[in-house]
């Protein structure tokens, strides 16, 4: 049985690689539409107070005119108002009040030693005049009903019979002793007096608000309420061309919608819409593949970066889908402007602009008033690319989420005085799904990170940190390889401003300067800049085995940076900084010491490969001009000037150069910074005079 390579897995990838974009796209398409809503989307845009520019609007079938919210509202407040609150009449409650009340008279009478005889008159007669109370009712009322009345109507429940009473009709506690001291007579003021605090103690409500059944009567009620006014008969007229929307076709039209999206659930061929879907979505997503294969090929032969952008506009339509089916009040919650910010930062403006675009189109088939909803959020994405150029402080963040909520918000202001031509119809409660969005668009920033660490990509931010000379790894080249850590430190800032100048990523050649010769961490000695003596290694040594010393620091440098995870951005500079070309030093003195010798030319050479882009060539003159200008012996503006002018011709005949895209320009251009950035490092005063 044959063995299974160890690497086949990745020699299956790269032979395949170009299938496997095209499979993720297809895939990003079925499941983007999977989940989109099935239903036939209604064709007709419309707006309160705007002309009808379609043609006239016949009704294919007959259908029932909706209340508008604020209507349903109205005949909901006029049903609860019309509903008495329910109070339960409860007659065992004077049972139990007349058995209190009689063993509680005896013991205050006798307490009180009044004379015995007079006891049972007194008694029958409070008791009498107790029971009539009860059976009148005592009433506990609830202020909530009053609405600042004294009286107001209930609805009495008495053995599952009701009828309506007003609260004048029966007693309060404080009405019922009111009526007790007026109507009971006694013949001493002392007995009065007991049976008259003993029937305080013994007045409670018997009828109680049921707040349950009142509840359930109110439900039931609005229940019961029609939600329409009218009919629309099928072949009737709702709108000729050319007619303004007034409320009245304004409802038709809402109508009209509601029932065609209802219909369409049950009638429409969802198997046809998903095709429908498909074609759109797919479509949309080619133009995406078409764009990225015509102006970024770096992205469109990178999978992982292709996926990213899929993934990217997958999870955004996912989140409209899951908005669309939890009925949610408004889709503007959404941070579609997450999307620009996030591609902005990892990529560039172009792109992010573009791919906002696409997944905007994309949204607006399942959105209402897809006109308005694709002009906020284009106008909005557009601000948010403008906002950020790139991502260095964390304040810049901020302030793009303000530029973007001034945008929605003058977009909003706009819109509502177009449609209703005055400030106080804004509904300014509808303004808060965009403060909201804004919010949630802030998460783009641990998004950026979550993105860069699982994609390999690498943005400003991330940069900026490699870039601090705090940074473990530099803070280890700069106390083991001193001399190199001052070397790099002069040809960042040689390549940085030369960059800054011709245009590219001034932070990347930054990064890719200061850890280009990170290699030299190991055997720091072998190289020049880190000698303190005159004695070299090198002087023991065969000149092919210094040559392979100097050139294993890039192999070294390689895999230094990948075990501490840096950007394959940035440790393209160690592998580019010395191109293919020799190590002229070792390989001249082998030629002029061993001349009779076959020399084989490759172990003086560099692996290469040759600068591929702006920021790694400008990155290869500023290394060997730096270099080259430490053995100066007296630096002048003519010295500087020529070592300029010979170190970077020499890259330029040995072909270092082909395969970056510099200008003749830009090297001018690089030359000039260098001259006055070395002339300003080694203190050259320029002869102005001579000059002129």
């Amino acid at each position: 049985m044959a063995k299974i390579k160890k690497n086949s897995h990745k020699i299956l990838y790269r032979k395949y690689s170009s299938n496997i974009k095209y499979i993720m796209m297809v895939l990003t398409v079925l499941i983007i539409t999977f989940f989109l809503p099935k239903q036939p989307r209604f064709r007709y845009e419309f707006q309160k107070g705007k002309v009808w520019l379609n043609k006239d609007l016949v009704s294919p079938f007959s259908f029932a005119i909706l209340k508008t919210s604020p209507q349903v509202n109205t005949d909901k407040q006029d049903a609860l108002e019309n509903v008495l609150p329910i109070y339960r009449y409860s007659p065992e409650l004077y049972t139990a009040v007349e058995e209190a009340y009689m063993n509680e008279f005896d013991v205050k009478w006798r307490g009180n030693a009044f004379p015995e005889e007079e006891k049972n008159p007194n008694k029958i007669a409070s008791l009498k005049l107790l029971k009539s109370i009860y059976e009148k009712g005592i009433i506990a009322v609830n202020p909530k009903h009053q609405k600042g009345r004294k009286y107001y109507d209930i609805s009495l429940l008495n053995n599952n019979i009701t009828k309506t009473i007003s609260t004048q009709d029966v007693f309060t506690v404080q009405t019922a002793l009111d009526f007790f001291n007026t109507t009971f007579t006694s013949t001493k003021v002392k007995e009065k007096e007991v049976v008259m605090n003993l029937v305080e103690d013994h007045l409670q409500p018997n009828i109680v608000f049921d707040e349950k059944l009142t509840a359930i009567v109110q439900n039931n009620t609005i229940n019961s309420l029609s939600t329409t006014r009218g009919m629309v008969q099928k072949g009737e007229l709702i709108i000729a061309k050319n007619n303004v929307i007034d409320d009245e076709v304004f409802q038709k039209l809402q109508s009209f919608k509601e029932t065609y999206e209802a219909q369409t659930k049950t009638i429409g061929d969802s198997k046809l819409v998903y095709l429908g879907q498909i074609l759109l979505v797919g479509f949309i997503l080619s133009l995406l593949m078409v764009f990225l294969s015509m102006f970024r090929k770096d992205i469109f032969s990178d999978n992982r970066q292709l996926s990213l952008l899929l993934l990217i506009i997958t999870m955004l339509l996912l989140a409209l889908t899951w908005s669309i089916k939890l009925n949610m009040p408004s889709l503007y919650y959404i941070p579609f402007c997450i999307v620009p910010i996030i591609i902005r930062i990892l990529f560039d403006t172009r792109l992010a602009l573009y791919l906002h675009l696409l997944v905007i189109l994309i949204a607006g088939f399942f959105v209402p008033n897809s006109f308005e909803f694709v002009f906020y959020q284009v106008t909005a994405g557009m601000v948010a690319i403008y906002s950020i150029r790139n991502l260095i402080k964390r304040e810049q963040l901020l302030l793009s989420a303000l530029f973007i909520l001034t945008a929605y918000f003058i977009c909003f202001v706009g819109i509502a005085l177009l449609r209703d031509g005055s400030f106080n119809d804004i509904e300014w409660i509808n303004f808060v799904p965009f403060i909201i969005s804004v919010l949630l668009s802030l998460l783009a920033y641990p998004l950026i990170y979550a993105f860069e660490r699982v994609f390999g990509i690498t943005s400003d931010v991330a940069l900026i940190e490699l870039t601090n000379t705090n940074n473990k790894l530099l803070r280890e080249l700069a106390f083991k390889a001193p001399g190199t850590f001052q070397h790099s430190l002069q040809v960042a800032n040689l390549a940085e401003a030369a960059i800054f100048k011709i245009g590219g990523n001034s932070l990347l050649v930054r990064a890719g300067a200061l850890y280009h010769d990170i290699g030299k961490i190991e055997n720091p000695q072998y190289f020049i800049e880190n000698q303190n003596t005159t004695l070299s290694p090198h002087d023991k040594l065969p000149y092919e085995q210094s040559a392979q010393i100097i050139i294993k620091h890039v192999h070294k440098g390689i895999e230094i940076t990948r075990r501490h995870q840096l950007p394959e951005s940035v440790i393209d500079f160690i592998r580019t900084h010395h191109g293919n070309t020799r190590v002229d030093y070792f390989y001249q003195s082998f030629l002029k010491n061993s001349p009779e010798k076959f020399v084989d030319e490759n172990i003086f050479r560099y692996p290469g490969p040759i600068p591929f882009s702006k920021e790694t060539g400008v990155l290869m003159l500023a290394d060997s001009v730096e270099a080259a200008s430490r053995s100066i012996k007296n630096p002048n503006a003519q010295n500087i000037n020529d070592l300029v002018e010979r170190i970077i011709n020499y890259k330029l005949e040995q072909n270092q150069l082909d395969n970056c895209d510099l200008t003749l320009k830009d090297i001018e251009t690089i030359k000039l910074i260098f001259k006055t950035m070395l002339m300003s490092i080694y203190h050259v005063r320029i002869d102005y005079l001579q000059n002129v």
